[in-house]
């Protein structure tokens, strides 16, 4: 006749044995995965449409990339900006460290003057022997020539003295890469910031141009576009039940779904070859479009049909493997249990451990 821990040890087994079942049949039922690899299956539409609207044939994809549109600068885009022409407005006072370049005729012929020459410190322009130096910090470019023919009409019969400013020392220069902040706008150092969000390169240009014309003569700029931070895209990978994985990768023009794979890496242990592109519906749709990725053909068989050109705002994202969901789910479901089994099995081998010796030991251990 069986004892009554006989009984209750093998109920326990039984109750236990019944909920594993009871979870198994919650997770798989909650997982309902299609066959890999199947035809039939589609990812969501966008539009509630349980038959997903075959992609347009001009879709861009491999061998039929697009080029995209004028870049639109947002932060945190650099920007490469050159100062081509940078020539004050008159009129201009001279400054100590300006550098002049001056040609004067009718000098001594062993002491002429000519070339460039920097204002010294105090505003000193400093001829060299036998001329002396003068005082132009202060003046205009005409006020200055004026001043230096005066001075050298001291030494010689009827000088003329020709005066171009060809460097100012006070004007920070305008080159090098320039980030675009919070605020949409690139900082021109001494010159204050410009307003570029929302901007082509070109309309950018005219705008620093147009800024720098309230100090600048027909001021020349170049830009170039240095870094393009501002336009991504998402590759996202579900990861069964333990998070997804986002990362945003900037985008450069010509990527398609086997590039943007590649820059994360490939498909994880827990993906599944389930992969479609969602895309941000046009302006004025309210339909979602969704692309759906034969990865067996695009990487077994080089097919370039669904192998489509990645744009702005694009989320690639891989689904999970059914099977390794499952998986997840009955360990997440078994482990207290496990937890519980190993508990009552370590206190029952401590038990009969104990009774084993004390029973030969007379007793006590």
């Amino acid at each position: 006749m069986r004892s009554i821990a006989s009984i209750k040890q093998s109920s326990l087994r039984r109750d236990c044995l019944w909920f594993i079942i009871m979870g198994l049949c919650a997770v798989g039922g909650g997982c309902s995965s299609p066959r890999l690899g199947s035809k039939t299956w589609a990812p969501p539409s966008g539009c509630g449409d349980p038959k997903l609207p075959t992609p347009p044939a001009q879709m861009p994809r491999e061998l039929a990339k697009v080029s995209l549109p004028d870049y639109i600068i947002e932060p945190p885009d650099i920007l490469l900006i050159d100062a081509v022409k940078v020539v004050p407005k008159p009129p201009y006072k001279i400054e100590s460290l300006d550098v002049l370049s001056i040609y004067v005729s009718g000098t001594l012929p062993d002491n002429p003057i000519q070339g460039e020459f920097t204002v010294e410190p105090g505003g000193m322009f400093i001829m060299g022997p036998p001329y002396g130096s003068i005082k132009l910090a202060g003046m205009d470019l005409e006020q200055a020539k004026e001043a230096i023919r005066k001075h050298l009409l001291n030494y010689l019969r009827e000088p003329e003295v020709s005066l171009v400013l060809t460097q100012r020392a006070a004007a920070q220069q305008i080159a090098g890469e320039h980030l675009v902040g919070m605020d949409g706008k690139v900082t021109l150092g001494t010159f204050g910031k410009v307003y570029v969000a929302g901007m082509s390169q070109d309309m950018a240009k005219r705008a620093i141009e147009n800024h720098l014309s309230q100090t600048l003569e027909n001021p020349i700029v170049a830009i170039d576009i240095f870094a393009y931070n501002s336009k991504v895209y998402y590759v996202i990978l579900q990861n069964c039940g333990a998070g997804d994985g986002v990362t945003s990768v900037p985008i450069k023009g010509n990527e398609t779904v086997l590039d943007a794979m590649a820059e994360v890496g490939g498909l994880e242990n827990a993906s599944s070859k389930r992969i479609w592109i969602a895309r941000p519906a046009p302006s004025g749709s309210s339909c979602d479009q969704v692309l759906p990725v034969d990865w067996h053909a695009v990487t077994q068989r080089a097919d370039t049909t669904t192998n489509y050109q990645i744009m702005p705002g694009d989320r690639l994202f891989v689904a999970e493997d059914g099977l390794m969901k499952v998986n997840d789910g009955v360990a997440k479901f078994t482990a207290p249990l496990q937890r519980l089994f190993g508990a009552t099995l370590m206190g029952t081998f401590t038990a009969k451990t104990i009774d084993f010796f004390g029973s030969n030991t007379g007793g006590g251990i």
